[in-house]
């Protein structure tokens, strides 16, 4: 009987210590703000199970890398309305979650990281012009992530990578940027039948002096051989045999020279 007594003390005792002591199981990737009665305790749980004084409050923070997604409207170098969507990832820094919470209460997307994008993206984005923002765009994003990075807001957290989504500019600058590469290629197309023509001549030119130098070549071949008599013998070597229907009076047999 006594022994059941004991059993029975021991399980109320157990019973009454899990009571004034709960616990806190903190996921993998995340910490545990602690609060008493509203106030930030110094104690900030690491992951996996804690038991905890019955006074205490569990805030769980997540720092694994986060991603977010928002966009920016700016202005570029030369005053063109440019709207940037940009994508953030990012990490809460584990040593900075007490304090996050103090300031934030949780609510870090919209009080701290969004506000930051949008200073960060109109930072970097005047540094450029319109058209530099398309071909120079590795440059544009280190220019943002680095304009990130340096903000006081964002001391909370690491940022691993800025990524940019795409760029959006007004329509009368889209037409401009469609008749400046229609303008383009038309100009080089343009290029393009010059060089073929020039080269055309070119070509001419070539054959043309070459067929001079034939020509200078048999001459001088012909004066050398005789001349006339040259003449014929190359009549003679194409001539097919026949000889004309009609005969003028007084005149010859083809290749008959009576002297």
């Amino acid at each position: 009987m006594a022994k059941v007594i004991a059993g029975i003390l021991g399980f109320l005792v157990l019973m009454v210590v899990v009571a004034l002591s709960p616990f806190a199981s903190i996921g993998a990737g995340h910490r545990g703000v602690v609060t008493e009665f509203g106030k930030v305790n110094d104690t900030v749980l690491p992951e996996g199970f804690h038991f905890i004084s019955p006074f205490w409050s569990v805030h769980e923070y997540d720092v694994r890398t986060q991603k977010i997604e928002t966009t920016a409207n700016a202005a570029s170098k030369d005053l063109q309305s440019v709207t940037t969507q940009i994508a953030l990832n990012f990490s809460v820094n584990p040593d900075m979650v007490k304090t996050l919470y103090q300031e934030t209460q949780g609510d870090y997307d919209d009080t701290l990281i969004a506000p930051a994008i949008q200073e960060s993206v109109k930072a970097a984005t005047a540094q450029f012009t319109a058209d530099e923002l398309i071909t120079r765009r590795a440059e544009v994003k280190e220019a943002m992530k680095q304009a990130l990075i340096t903000r006081e807001s964002m001391r909370f957290f690491t940022v691993e990578d800025v990524s940019i989504v795409d760029f959006s500019f007004s329509a009368s600058f889209n037409t401009a940027i469609e008749s400046k590469v229609r303008a383009e290629q038309d100009a080089l197309a343009s290029k393009n039948k010059l060089e073929q023509t020039k080269y055309e001549a070119e070509q001419a030119i070539v054959s043309a002096r070459a067929q001079a130098e034939s020509i200078k070549i048999q001459a001088e071949a012909v004066n050398s051989q005789g001349g006339a008599d040259y003449v014929a013998l190359q009549a003679i070597l194409r001539w097919d045999g026949k000889l004309p229907n009609q005969m003028i009076p007084g005149s010859t047999v083809p290749f008959i020279n009576v002297r």
